[in-house]
């Protein structure tokens, strides 16, 4: 009888949180619904929980056609967007600077983190994608070296190589952008239209993060058993202690060490903050982050092109989570990856997690690529569908204030912090 009540208590719970999602009108509260829903079918009729994996089976197809074309567009766009390489000066230069530095010390923090905790050991995970788990061979560096160039980009498409179309990109990105402008300006368009088709591409596609979501937390908690939301539990809490330490690490230096008004540009990526963590989207926030930081004393033209920049090469919290995210899907999958292998594979998420940060959980694109890079199972990566959306409200905040952080670093680096007062629409819309 005591059993009987409980469920009753939990469905009512799921219930509620059902209307309060209804009235929201937004996808994040059904996805928090599908997350608990799923681990109670997982938990009270786990035969039924068991064939629910279909349907996030059929999302992972789904955004594993997104990855090639998504990537290559928008690293084209990132890089030739902004006109001819040699026009865009010291600021351009520093900034990219500051990118790969942050971005590169978000990856080893992630990377020390997972291996400290050690998230997702014990987990015996069972297949349920095409991808096997297999333990990837040694290679020479002669031999990854000329791995990562292709030979033929529609073959690296069709197989898969990630890393070769990101290579191909930036390669294509820095010749067009040598080109004319007459010249550059068609084929600009057309990967930008590629670019925001493939966006929206993935936004039809998360309306079925609801549904995928509770398929995978009810297949894992069918298969594993309820102690399984504890070692994703062990991922989340992990994510947001990195998250933690890289402020404290990385970015607070970063402003002693170039002298920012710590408190003062607390203040001011508030805002932005808080829209990047409760709609889990950094476009959502830029045009508040742009304010704010004109108004916290970046010129205005350093601002226009050191944030929306950063959106394509400064993902310090997206770089930080895939760091994490991925040795948690080798270890879950049983596959042992040497110190070697773990920083082929960061090498590999620095490149490829470039420019798609404006869409939620674009990060699940990335991550789905490179597990099929590396021959990892994509069970894992399913299971961590289910705490995507914790995990992306904070690194979508981490990408937002490391932005706003990198325009204050260029302005002060070039000596034009606070030169320029910022203009009434900008104080108006900061004093609102």
């Amino acid at each position: 009888m005591s059993h009987v009540v409980w469920t009753l208590v939990r469905c009512a719970a799921i219930a509620s949180l059902a209307v309060y999602a209804w009235r929201r009108k937004s996808l994040t509260p059904w996805i928090f619904v599908a997350m608990v829903a799923g681990a109670e079918l997982g938990f009270d009729v786990p035969r039924v929980a068991l064939q629910l994996h279909v349907f996030s089976d059929i999302f992972l197809r789904l955004i594993k056609t997104i990855v090639a074309p998504l990537i290559l567009s928008t690293l084209v766009v990132g890089i030739a967007g902004h006109g001819d390489l040699r026009g865009m000066g010291r600021i351009g230069v520093k900034a990219l600077v500051y990118f790969e530095v942050v971005t590169t010390l978000a990856l080893v923090i992630g990377l020390v983190a997972i291996n400290l905790i050690h998230a997702g050991e014990g987990i015996v995970v069972t297949s349920t994608a095409t991808v096997q788990a297999s333990a990837a061979a040694p290679v020479r560096w002669d031999e990854f070296l000329l791995h990562i160039f292709p030979e033929n980009i529609a073959k690296s498409i069709a197989e898969g190589q990630i890393l070769q179309v990101a290579v191909f990109a930036i390669f294509f990105g820095v010749a067009l952008a040598l080109v004319r402008e007459e010249r550059r300006a068609p084929i600009l368009a057309l990967c930008e239209g590629l670019s925001e088709v493939m966006f929206k591409f993935t936004n039809i596609v998360m309306y079925l993060s609801p549904l995928a979501v509770a398929g995978a937390m009810g297949f894992t908690v069918a298969s594993n058993g309820v102690g399984v939301l504890l070692h994703l539990g062990k991922v989340v809490l992990t994510l947001y202690g990195a998250l933690v330490a890289f402020g404290v690490l990385v970015l607070f230096p970063v402003m002693l060490v170039f002298r920012i008004p710590v408190r003062g540009f607390l203040r001011a990526v508030l805002e932005p903050a808080t829209i990047a963590f409760s709609t889990a989207t950094s476009e959502a926030a830029l045009p508040s982050a742009m304010e704010q930081m004109e108004a916290f004393g970046v010129p205005r033209r350093i601002v226009a092109f050191v944030i929306p920049a950063g959106y394509s090469f400064n993902l310090a919290g997206s770089t930080l989570y895939l760091a994490i995210a991925s040795i948690f899907v080798a270890r879950a999958g049983g596959v042992h990856l040497s110190l070697s292998e773990q920083l082929t594979m960061m090498m590999t998420l620095m490149l490829t997690s470039k420019g798609i940060a404006g869409v939620p959980r674009a990060m699940l694109v990335v991550l789905l690529a490179t597990a099929s890079s590396f021959h990892l199972p994509l069970a894992p990566v399913a299971m961590l569908l289910g705490v995507d959306v914790l995990m992306d409200m904070a690194r979508t905040m981490a990408n937002v204030v490391g932005n706003c952080l990198a325009s204050a670093v260029v302005a002060k680096w070039e000596g034009q912090f606070g030169t320029e007062p910022a203009s009434e629409v900008v104080l108006e819309g900061a004093e609102a």
